[in-house]
């Protein structure tokens, strides 16, 4: 008797194992959460120590984009290739030993250097993380899983918000040294905490290791508290998915409109938040200003993926994104047309939970789309059109931020609304659906 891979994982449920498994891989992607928006919390301080301009020390932002957009393109096929284990362990280890080599660097072309190469292991570590997480979820269970997964993000927002703030209060020399020490830790420990993963049984079932797949799906079902899989069970190959890639015919649609909706949103995100916390932290608005405010900022995201979580499953993947894209859209808009301090801080806290509730839908979403040899190629190539958009959000966007901020984020309300309209093209529902 032949059983899938999905049933097993419905039979074992959603218990002790997963929660391993995301404290494990939640730890990480707060690190790499921190690794990326600390490019806004430390330019200020990086340009005071090199004596260059803000502008200038947003160079850190662009190689570290640079080095994600490589990293996620790079790593999302390997792990289709040789499987996601052995790249998630290499990724994260690069990530805590880059990390920690910024927090030293004499000068500012190391510096340079050591982002570009932490950008590298970052962007490897996003996408593979998003399709080994989801290979071990139940279909019922995955899209809320994904999203507080996705949760973590608003953890490291949090905590290197604080680490800033404290920094500036406590008046440490060379703040950005410690904020990327703080940044580097959780990777650190992150890398013992993965020795622990086991590889992909999807991905195991596909290459033909079925002994080491029963193996896996053993190990889940023990931890879990149920029985393991009875001696004659044999396990069926999953459906095959489309041939050719992630542009495939099959695939082309899904990939083209996510892929364009996925450096939308990316290019808005990141241009709010390596723009906003030295806008937010000099001048502000009124009462709407300082690192105390930040933490707030930062505090609004966690709603918002909670609602993502309960969305994704009750309403639907497509209709969750979607909406979320025009509350972004919506919440920017209202910042451009706030008169007073009351509006803008209302109008900023609206643009954190709806933005970070869209990124809780989008990964929810994108691996889904895609059979198991190509899941990681497809969320890395996502992953790279983010980082394109977080590349150009710190340099390119200063043209637009020179003419008045409300000019750029006016403009990342008509690039969200933009989103949202090619996300409603999408003609793919995958709640509750099995992988292939």
């Amino acid at each position: 008797m032949a059983v899938a891979v999905d049933e097993i994982l419905t039979q074992a449920g959603a218990g002790a194992f997963q929660r391993r498994l995301l404290g494990i891989f939640g730890l990480v992607w707060a690190a790499d959460a921190m690794q990326v928006l600390a490019v806004g919390f430390t330019a200020a301080a990086i340009a005071a120590t090199f004596e260059l301009t803000v502008p200038e020390a947003l160079q850190t932002g662009t190689l570290f984009f640079l080095g994600m957009l490589i990293g996620a393109s790079l790593f999302g096929r390997l792990a289709d290739r040789y499987g996601r284990r052995n790249i998630l362990l290499a990724t994260v280890t690069a990530d805590a030993v880059f990390g920690l080599l910024s927090v030293v660097a004499p000068s500012f072309g190391v510096l340079l250097l050591c982002r570009f190469l932490t950008g590298i292991a970052v962007g490897g570590t996003l996408p593979v993380d998003y399709a080994m997480m989801a290979e071990f979820l139940p279909p019922k269970n995955r899209g809320r899983w994904l999203v507080a997964l996705e949760g973590f993000w608003a953890v490291g927002t949090v905590i290197v918000a604080l680490a800033a703030w404290a920094a500036a209060s406590y008046g440490l020399v060379d703040p950005w040294r410690w904020i990327f020490l703080v940044t580097a830790l959780p990777a650190l420990i992150g890398v013992g905490l993965r020795l622990w993963v086991p590889e992909s049984p999807l991905y195991l079932i596909r290459t033909g290791r079925e002994a080491e797949a029963r193996a896996t799906l053993d190990r889940v079902l023990e931890t879990n508290g149920k029985s393991k899989l009875p001696t004659g069970i044999r396990l069926a190959l999953p459906a095959v998915g489309a041939g050719g890639g992630i542009f495939s015919p099959a695939l082309r649609r899904h990939t083209l409109i996510m892929l364009i909706v996925w450096f939308l949103v990316s290019l808005s995100y990141y241009g709010v938040f390596t723009w906003m916390p030295a806008r937010l932290a000099g001048e502000g608005f009124g009462f709407v200003r300082g690192y105390g405010f930040l933490v707030v900022v930062a505090l609004a995201q966690v709603p918002g993926y909670v609602l993502a979580g309960y969305g994704v499953e009750a309403w639907g993947r497509k209709p969750t994104l979607v909406g979320f894209l025009f509350l972004s859209a919506l919440g920017c808009l209202l910042f451009v047309v706030a008169g007073e301090a009351w509006m803008i801080g209302g109008a900023i806290l609206l643009m954190s939970f709806s933005l970070l509730g869209t990124w809780g839908a989008l990964y929810a979403f994108t691996p889904e789309l895609y059979p198991t040899e190509s899941r990681a190629t497809g969320m890395g190539a996502a992953g790279a059109v983010a980082r394109l958009g977080g590349l150009l959000a710190p340099s390119a966007l200063a043209l637009v931020v020179a003419q008045g901020f409300n000019w750029a984020v006016g403009l990342f309300a008509v690039l969200l609304a933009l989103a949202g309209f090619a996300a409603l093209l999408l003609q793919a529902e995958t709640r509750r659906v099995a992988l292939r």
